[in-house]
């Protein structure tokens, strides 16, 4: 599925070079949920945004599929079967819900394939497929409406930046049991322990590189034994 190959990310900052990622190795399977935690800084999003395209890295090479994608464009790894979720959901001026989701599906909209999407994060399609992606809306929906945007384009990989940000709690119980039952890859950026527990694979990164990979169980006891991560916690 996908292999990330010693990838490096560094920037110039007052002119000395500033390390954000160091020798990143990571090999993911089908259908896994993957989390990625760590302390703020660690370079998390970093990462995802490497993965997306949106971010080039210093060296290092992404293999999808079989395929070096390192070069490719965001669009063309999008095509390619690659969906992302922003920590902070972008706006829309003009664009209503309905039409965003017409984009994403490729197709005539289906009221009832919306409904589908909308009400997996917890929304009625009738009460939102005519409001504008506008400021008008709380955080906390253009959160979900973004993870259903997600889900509708049914992609193989799916990347989602600490998609619990700004949600209630039902949403977040809510959110939970899509990862567990979505047939698809996860990779998720998250400190919260339930979605840490449902993962296949936890990658713990710290100062910049991967400190330790393993199962929920055994990446938060060595959280706990030694204090790598004060932020890890519950939910919201």
């Amino acid at each position: 599925m996908l292999e990330l190959h010693n990838i490096n990310y560094s920037v110039q900052e007052n002119g000395v070079e500033k390390h954000i990622l160091k020798s990143i190795s990571l090999t993911i399977n089908d259908n896994q949920n993957v989390v990625i935690t760590g302390q703020n800084g660690s370079g998390k999003s970093t990462l995802a945004k490497i993965i997306m395209g949106i971010i080039k890295p210093t060296s290092g090479k992404i293999i999808f599929n079989g395929e070096d994608i390192t070069n490719l464009s965001i669009t063309e790894r999008a095509q390619k079967g690659i969906a992302f979720g922003f920590q902070q959901p972008v706006t829309f001026k003009g664009l209503k819900v309905k039409d965003l989701l017409k984009i994403i599906l490729r197709q005539k909209l289906d009221c009832n394939e919306c409904c589908t999407y909308l009400s997996k994060v917890g929304l009625c399609a009738k009460d939102y497929l005519e409001r504008p992606l506008d400021n008008k809306l709380s955080g906390g929906e253009l959160k979900r409406i973004e993870i259903a945007t997600v889900l509708a384009r049914k992609a193989q990989l799916n990347i989602f930046d600490e998609p619990e940000a700004g949600i209630d709690l039902w949403s977040f119980d809510n959110l939970v049991n899509i990862f567990q039952q979505e047939q698809t890859t996860n990779i998720i950026i998250s400190h919260q322990h339930k979605i840490i527990a449902i993962a296949d694979m936890v990658v713990l990164l710290n100062n910049s590189q991967i400190d330790k990979i393993g199962t929920p169980d055994e990446i938060i006891q060595f959280i706990n034994t030694t204090k790598q991560c004060a932020k890890l916690g519950g939910t919201n």
